[in-house]
């Protein structure tokens, strides 16, 4: 299934759920400020609908993992806390190169 017939499928859906009904800016152009790219533009309406894509999340939580594996206070904190800072980053890596294979960048 190519990945527009899933993204059409998921709107339809969202649709008949009523999640889209009375959204603030609904029948409004976009506004294009910025640098206008498509990445930026779906960053803002995701922002602007208080959610955050997947690799966003992923880096904010590398960012919180690094914290805490520098506050560990022994050995045994420390290497639990690299382990999921190592699975996080991994993550990460992951959805920033299927983002990547994706925008053919």
């Amino acid at each position: 299934m190519k990945f527009s017939d899933l993204a059409e499928r998921q709107i339809l859906k969202a649709q008949a759920e009523g999640q889209l009904d009375n959204l603030k800016g609904a029948g409004k152009p976009l506004n294009l400020a910025g640098d206008g790219s498509a990445d930026a533009i779906g960053f803002r309406i995701m922002a602007e609908a208080g959610t955050l894509p997947r690799e966003i999340q992923l880096r904010k939580a590398v960012e919180a993992q690094t914290r805490l594996l520098a506050a560990a206070p022994d050995a045994d904190t420390r290497k639990q806390a690299a382990q999921k800072l190592a699975d996080l980053q991994l993550r990460l890596d992951i959805e920033q190169e299927a983002r990547r294979r994706f925008y053919g960048r």
